[in-house]
């Protein structure tokens, strides 16, 4: 594919972008990439471009002020072959076809030489106040690029404008097997491609840099020069000598983001000055300033890898918690290890029924989901949780790693009470996208192993033990039992303990002994405050614990009274009263007190 480079009136406003087939674009004075911010004529948005069937379409855009000009005439559209260019204001853009690879027959120099970063550092530079200054633009010319492409695009524009004699800069790197992009689906025997390159010279001439000059420098981690200055004229211009080039230099890029990568510069000697090839110290200025412009690039590419990272983990692990995390190695801090977590499982109800009502539009129905879905992850990583799992359309979210929290319990409800009551609030409003979408939730407490968890091929961040176990069953008895949110005991027991009935209620349902396990378990359901449902009292709650109680010791007959005490809209005595009519409200002979569920929900 051939390259589009645009050049304004001063040498430095310039930059060089591949073009891609059948890929749309829009070039203006801030156009998002294809930007050409030194030039007021450009309007923001001024024309398109595509490159199609070896040739460029450019159109101009409605709205833009100034005409395209194109082999001499002004108009609105033209079609560009490669070797030919448009202008627009004081710009002119180019379209060169060149294809660059990486040359193995490199003439020997006249003189190699390395220099380490320490030696460089001594260095002083003789222009150090213009040198500085080049390299005071290089956080601004990252923070402002937009993807890797453009901060390499970016980085060899400012090697090419600081260094005065170079006529030929590239960010290169060696990686097994991978592609040339300057050579498209023909491999890479060297194993060296050039991720990007620009040049001060003639679009036509060829270049080729040399991998032994790579390799050298990568394998010793110096910036290493070679000279062929001297040497008689090149009969091919397969070699990093470009008609008059005399000198090239290869430094490696030093970062665990920037592994295998170097900058590659080449270009001419100053006529005016008595250079020896065999001692290239004139040029130890450019190498320290391409040193500095590396390391610095290295270490902005590095923390930018860093807050990518950051920001990955910060959809599935709070803010907060990464913000104590500190500067701990996040590999350490998400080995798995044992933690005493809160779990939650959060299910979507009437998921099944909209998937139906909606087979002729799924993309609206995987919308509605993910926002469902985004609700519940929120609301976990509001209280500071960790988002551990996905099921189709249900999430998982759990508390206690991976840094201890004492008050998990109490985090794992208000996520769960938010939940309800964000739902609640949709299903009154008929046109909101989460109506008719219910949720049922889990929550139980105990010791598990949470972290990085998985196989050498795919891992994710969750948690394991048969506390997650028992919280996904809890989640599935809210539709046996009709209550929105069940808890086990232990989290029972800390939130009565420790939360004010103000903000969170609790109530024992019953003893159960769920399908496929061996033990029973209390199972209580976790409710919002009165003042937020006031449907169920808080006497109510105590007449239905009553009625509990007199069902555990046998007494049915009072159990099934005390019931119709509470409120008919209350679903969840249904269960109970269900059961005690099933048995004529007379206790089995072996009454333990504990019922037990036949199938797994």
């Amino acid at each position: 594919m051939p390259d589009l480079i645009a050049q304004g009136p001063e040498p430095h406003q310039r930059w060089r972008r591949r073009l891609t087939e059948n890929a749309p674009l829009v070039l203006g004075r801030a156009a998002g990439g294809w930007d050409v911010p030194w030039d007021d004529c450009v309007s923001r948005r001024h024309v398109t471009l595509r490159w199609e069937s070896e040739r460029l379409h450019v159109s101009k855009l409605e709205g833009a002020r100034n005409p395209i000009f194109f082999r001499g005439r002004e108009t609105e559209r033209c079609t560009v072959l490669p070797g030919e260019h448009f202008v627009i204001g004081s710009t002119s853009f180019h379209v060169a076809e060149q294809y660059l690879g990486i040359s193995l027959d490199a003439p020997p120099p006249v003189t190699e030489q390395a220099f380490s970063a320490a030696q460089l550092n001594r260095t002083r530079f003789r222009d150090a106040e213009g040198r500085i200054e080049m390299l005071s633009k290089l956080p601004e010319i990252i923070s402002g690029s937009a993807s890797d492409a453009e901060l390499i695009v970016r980085l060899d524009n400012l090697l090419l404008n600081g260094i005065p004699l170079a006529q030929f800069v590239a960010v290169v790197r060696r990686d097994t097997g991978a592609q040339n992009p300057a050579h498209p689906g023909a491999g890479n025997e060297h194993e060296v491609a050039i991720l990007h390159w620009d040049s001060r010279g003639p679009e036509h001439m060829h270049f080729s840099p040399s991998a032994r000059l790579i390799e050298e420098a990568l394998r010793s981690g110096k910036s290493v020069v070679h000279v062929w200055r001297g040497q008689p004229p090149a009969t091919s211009a397969d070699f990093t000598q470009w008609d008059d080039l005399d000198w090239a230099f290869c430094t490696p890029i030093a970062s665990v983001s920037t592994p295998g990568w170097a900058v590659y510069v080449a270009g001419r000697v100053n006529p005016s000055i008595n250079f020896d090839p065999r001692d290239p110290r004139e040029l130890q200025d450019d190498l320290k300033f391409t040193e500095l412009a590396a390391t610095t690039f290295a270490r902005l590419r590095e923390l930018r890898r860093l807050e990518r990272r950051q920001a990955s983990l910060s959809q599935f692990i709070s803010p907060m918690l990464l913000e104590r995390m500190g500067d701990r190695d996040p590999e350490e801090a998400l080995m798995p290890r044992e933690a005493e977590v809160s779990v939650l499982f959060c299910d979507l109800r009437g998921f099944s029924r909209k998937s139906e009502q909606l087979a002729s539009d799924l993309m609206g129905l995987l919308n509605r989901v993910s926002q469902a879905l985004g609700v519940m992850t929120r609301r976990i990583l509001e209280q500071g949780g960790v988002v551990g799992d996905f099921h189709g359309d249900a999430a998982m979210g759990f508390w206690g790693w991976p840094l201890a929290q004492h008050d998990a319990v109490i985090r794992a409800c208000r996520a769960a009470l938010a939940i309800r009551a964000e739902f609640t609030g949709s299903n009154s409003r008929g046109d909101h996208a989460l109506a008719d979408f219910r949720v049922g939730i889990g929550i139980a407490t105990g010791r598990a192993v949470a972290g990085k968890i998985g196989t050498l091929d795919q891992v994710k961040i969750t948690v394991f033990g048969p506390v997650v176990n028992l919280a996904s069953r809890l989640e599935g008895l809210t539709k046996l039992l009709h209550a929105p949110i069940l808890i086990d005991e232990a989290s029972a027991k800390l939130i009565r303990a420790c939360v004010p009935k103000a903000e969170a209620r609790v109530r024992r349902v019953a003893r159960l002994k769920p399908y496929g396990l061996d033990k029973p378990l209390e199972v209580c359901e976790l409710l919002p405050p009165a003042t937020e449902y006031p449907e169920l009292s808080d006497e109510n709650i105590t007449m239905y614990e009553a009625a509990l109680d007199a069902l555990l010791s046998g007494n049915w007959s009072l159990a099934f009274s005390l019931l119709h005490h509470v409120p008919a809209e209350d679903r969840v005595k249904d269960f109970l009263t269900v059961f005690i009519a099933q048995h004529n409200r007379t206790p089995p002979d072996n009454w333990d007190g504990v019922i037990s569920v036949s199938e797994k929900y």
